[in-house]
């Protein structure tokens, strides 16, 4: 097992959980509860997640090959499930979670299908150079442009467009935007590792990209969003607020923080400080030098991710562990880049500090199945 990998997630897990604790004992006693009652349910999840990701890591990865489909059917199976209404929870205005039933917390859908469709396509792709080209009949009208399709992978990726579409236009419904763009970028990522021609990829991202653009301007949901980020300030007690607030709580961290456990912001003015924004608190408390640590560990996580991926002992764990590295960094990209107002505020959490059991368990689940290819990772010839 590669054990830098394990170092770094470990380091990162750990810190998140102290900064949970930081940034929620504030909410907790604002809800009359225990100022430790999110910490430890985040403990426990950690404890737990760490349990699954060894377990996972432990388990031949040729195994996640057959195991792709059912986990891509059933988080389709669950974004289905998220829309009725009694089955779904909503918050915010938007419909993305399923209830929870009994002992099992809510949780959105959304994260199974980022792996699933990294696992799916990882699967797929791994055996393209066995595809047999399809053949057309020569007397045939169409045959000349179909061909024409063939030769640049064209029918290749219908499979993946109509995979992709199918879940974007269920997320649409939620409506999810940032969860719809992340399982575009793992699902993305894993068509340009196999080596899939460009040519359709890049079209599609143009089309995908005009499709967006139109559903933030004629969704009021997302136009919302747009003028929100565009001009926070004009608004600042109001739609604004949010971001207004990150903004102030990560400048009054200065250089070197005010100290951990001692932010102001998360009592009462920073919303969302133990979740999506706990970044903002990182900044508060212990500064630029602290947050560029902590940002240091992920490039560096994200970097031993891609370096396991070229070492990878075979094409499926190369695929499979390019997209869960590019999952993570881009999650993580996209997190600081809403806590800094460079994008308009979205449900993007940071991996590993944000609260909330299932998606860690999931995301820990995710770089067990990294550790798992990296075991298997050929030694290097003796000269």
């Amino acid at each position: 097992m590669d054990l830098p990998f394990l170092t770094l997630v470990l380091l990162l897990t750990g810190i998140g959980v102290i900064m949970v604790f930081s940034a929620s004992y504030p909410t907790a006693i604002t809800e009359d509860v225990s100022p430790t009652t999110y910490f430890v349910k985040q403990a426990i999840f950690a404890v737990g997640g760490t349990v699954i990701m060894l377990f996972v890591s432990k388990i031949n990865y040729q195994r996640f090959r057959w195991m792709s489909v059912f986990v891509l059917i059933g988080s389709i199976g669950l974004l289905i499930l998220v829309l009725i209404p009694g089955i779904g929870e909503a918050h915010g205005g938007a419909q993305r979670w399923i209830r929870a039933i009994g002992p099992l917390p809510s949780f959105q859908p959304s994260e199974i299908a980022k792996v699933g469709v990294i696992m799916y396509f990882a699967a797929r792709l791994s055996k393209r150079n066995q595809r047999k080209p399809l053949q057309f009949n020569r007397r045939s009208y169409l045959y000349a442009p179909a061909t024409l399709l063939e030769r640049t992978g064209f029918f290749e990726l219908v499979p993946y467009g109509a995979i992709l579409l199918l879940i974007a236009v269920l997320m649409y419904f939620e409506p999810h935007m940032s969860g719809t763009i992340l399982i575009l970028v793992g699902g993305a990522a894993v068509l340009f590792a196999s080596g899939i021609n460009l040519t359709w990829p890049a079209l599609m991202g143009g089309v995908g990209g005009v499709g967006l653009l139109t559903v933030i301007f004629f969704t009021p949901y997302m136009k919302t969003r747009m003028d929100t980020w565009l001009d926070p300030w004009s608004d600042v007690s109001d739609k604004g607020y949010q971001i207004t607030q990150s903004l102030m709580t990560i400048g009054s961290g200065g250089l070197v923080g005010v100290g951990l456990g001692k932010g102001r912001q998360k009592f009462g003015f920073l919303p969302e400080s133990e979740n999506d924004f706990i970044f903002s608190v990182v900044c508060e408390e212990l500064g630029l030098i602290g947050a560029s640590v902590i940002l240091l560990l992920f490039a560096l996580l994200v970097v031993r991710g891609f370096w396991i991926s070229i070492h990878a002992r075979d094409r499926f764990g190369a695929l499979l562990t390019v997209g869960i590295t590019t999952l993570l960094a881009v999650q993580v990209l996209l997190n600081i880049s809403v806590v800094t107002n460079l994008l308009p505020t979205t449900g993007i959490s940071l991996p590993f500090f944000s609260y909330g059991g299932t998606a860690l368990i999931i995301q820990l689940a995710e770089m067990g199945m990294v550790l798992s290819v990296s075991r298997q990772i050929p030694a290097p010839k003796q000269e």
